[in-house]
């Protein structure tokens, strides 16, 4: 598990606790999200993450550092497609003055095929996640854990 930095005071692009900071990691999860609709390229999508320490637990795999996020996102982007990700919630719930701590809701539908079916699948599940938010070396923020807590699927979706 990636280790939290300890500073002691706050990191460039990390605003302090409160309205400042929930803002920002709000966007920033809006941010994330838009990348992954429109399966940006991995490249501009890795600017969105640390690279050591880097942990992200998805209920199918844990990939680790910058290689094992270009793994699953390969395997995620030739697997899904008209992907929605809708942000429901972003609450920052503490963290240290180095790194916030949040926890986000997220509805995601998409599409699947599964070959040789004569047909594509629905998708939809409401995602609970907790993130750890740090700011980057440019002072952007990067998701340094990434953790799937749950996965809700929605009335007629076909299972992942």
């Amino acid at each position: 598990m990636a280790t939290m930095p300890t500073r002691t005071e706050p990191a460039r692009g990390l605003p302090a606790q409160g309205p400042l900071l929930q803002e920002a990691v709000q966007a920033f999860a809006a941010r994330w999200y838009q990348a992954l609709d429109r399966h940006d390229e991995v490249e501009s999508v890795l600017d969105l993450l640390i690279d050591e320490g880097l942990e992200m637990r998805f209920p199918e795999t844990t990939a680790r550092g910058h290689s094992g996020f270009r793994d699953w996102y390969q395997a995620v982007t030739h697997r899904f497609f008209d992907e929605v990700h809708t942000l429901r919630e972003v609450t920052v719930t503490g963290g240290t003055p180095g790194a916030a701590l949040a926890r986000v809701v997220v509805n995601w539908q998409a599409k699947i095929w599964n070959p040789p079916d004569a047909n594509s699948q629905w998708l939809g599940f409401d995602a609970y996640q907790t993130w750890t938010v740090v700011p980057g070396p440019d002072g952007a923020l990067q998701i340094a854990v990434y953790v799937v807590d749950d996965l809700k699927p929605m009335p007629g979706s076909a299972q992942l």
